[in-house]
Formats: C-alpha cells, structure tokens, sequence
C-alpha cells in the first residue's frame, strides 16, 4: 500500500466576501478547523487551496492521501497556492485575497462567486519570511500576486523601520489603502498594457538606496523576479540571508506548469549567480 503520510486538509467556511478592487476579492474564511492551526509569525503565510474537480465525489473524511492512493489522478482537486493576506486566530478567521479577471482560471471565477456557507479546504499555512527587526531598512517590491503579502509585511514592520515598497498593478482603480507603523515610502506603479514587471524593474533600478543593511522581500511574476534578484545580487552586492525572493507565478503557465518546472528555472538562476560571484 502507498505511503499515506498525507494529512487531512483543514476544512473552513466562507465567512464573508468582500470586493476590494475591480480585479481583487477577498474570502474571508473562518470555522472549528482554523481554531486548531499553529502558524508562526511569518507575513507570508500562504496556504494551498483544493478546487473540488467538476461532478466528482471525494470519500470522507476528506484526506488527500486516501484520494491519490485510491482515484486516478484527473479526479484530484486542483492546487492552487494562496498568500494568507491576514491571519487573525483569536477568532479564528484568514483572510484571502484573490486576483479575478473574468472566467480566466480557477481559483479567480471561484472567489468571484464565492458566498458565506461555501466550503473551503486547504493544506498549510506555510511561510518563511518576516521583516528583520534588526534591518537599516526594507525593500519591498512585487505585483498584484504579492500585495497580500506585501501589506501583511507592512503591517508587520517594527515601529518607525524605513521602508521602500513597489507595487505595480495594473492601474489606478487597483491600488489599495495600506496601513503599517513603519516609515513607509509606497510607490504605486500602473503599468497599463505593459509587460508586467518592466515599471517594477525600472523603479527599483532607479531608486536611491539608503545607508545600511536592507532587507529585501521581491515577489511576483518569474522573470521580472529574476531580473531583480540579479540587479540585487550583482549591482547592490546583497547576500542570499537579505533576500526573500521567489516566482509566485510565470507568463503563460498556470500553476500546474509552472510548478512542475520550476525547480529547474531555480537552478538555472543559481548556476547564473554562481557565474556571478567569480566575475
């Protein structure tokens, strides 16, 4: 018999839904199971959701590893990975914030017509990544995919700490209002028909580095992220323990593909920075 090392997913319920932005909803997801998740301090606590496939029954209680030892793969429910935008277990509720454009995709139709009593289960949350307290001053940088995680790090800044944020969108009516008690400079980019990622590329560039020892979170879309984390590691000399860095999604994949290639994009970015640091 397969190893059936898989645990349970939590199970939590659609508590509200809010409309943020014209291509942003937030499910708001709460329930007996959150209750019992011990999450650490991080503010990049994501979570992977499980979309039922269509006309298929799963066995109770709901178990990922009884339905990959025992369905035929087409009938699992699809991943997909979600930054926890706020996580408030004295509640218990998560928030969770969803980029919605039309019919395109999986998760966005689904938080699109999301409704108080709909089930929602996940695995996780995992995470890695806080603000460092002892930080000159921080570097924030990402699309709409790390806006959740992004304001969570604002909030998360220690009193006063200096910080640098760039967030493209893609106009206007996509910004959001962001609270932190840091010293936060936030810099909105509207990239319009833009590739994604070139403002963020070019705003970074241009930006006036402060004194000090920075701590840097770039998330977001693969190739701009490893365009920044070049420019970081080469032009700024920042060290991999200033980093957190990581392609949340890439052009012209959904997650599945990505997913299944992206351990070989991330050797190809350290052979590139090992070429790097003998230059």
């Amino acid at each position: 018999m397969a190893n059936r090392a898989t645990r349970p997913a939590h199970e939590g319920v659609v508590t509200r839904v809010e409309q943020l932005t014209p291509h942003m909803m937030r499910v708001v997801v709460g329930g007996e199971a959150l209750a019992r998740i011990e999450a650490g301090q991080c503010t990049d606590h994501y979570i992977k959701v499980l979309f039922p496939q269509p006309g298929v029954s799963y066995p109770e209680p709901f178990d990922m590893g009884v339905i990959r030892e025992t369905m035929p793969r087409e009938t699992w429910p699809v991943v997909r990975t979600y930054t926890v935008r706020k996580w408030l277990p004295e509640i218990p509720e998560m928030w969770i914030d969803f980029v919605v454009h039309g019919d395109t995709g999986i998760a966005g139709p689904w938080a699109a017509k999301a409704a108080p009593g709909d089930i929602v289960r996940f695995m996780g949350p995992g995470g890695a990544y806080a603000p460092s307290p002892d930080a000159a001053w921080h570097l924030l940088a990402g699309d709409e995919s790390a806006l959740p995680a992004i304001a969570a790090a604002l909030e998360g800044m220690p009193e006063g700490a200096a910080v640098q944020a760039f967030i493209e969108v893609e106009g206007p009516d996509e910004e959001q209002k962001l609270s932190t008690p840091g010293n936060a400079e936030i810099t909105w980019l509207h990239r319009g028909a833009r590739p994604v990622g070139e403002l963020l590329c070019d705003a970074v560039r241009r930006a006036e580095f402060p004194e000090g020892r920075v701590h840097a979170f770039v998330h977001g879309e693969a190739n701009f992220v490893r365009d920044l984390r070049g420019y970081l590691r080469r032009e700024r000399g920042l060290t991999m323990d200033q980093l957190s860095i990581s392609g949340y999604w890439r052009r012209g994949m959904n997650e599945d593909g990505w997913q299944s290639s992206k351990r070989e994009w991330n050797e190809q970015i350290e052979r590139e920075q090992e070429v790097i640091a003998t230059v």
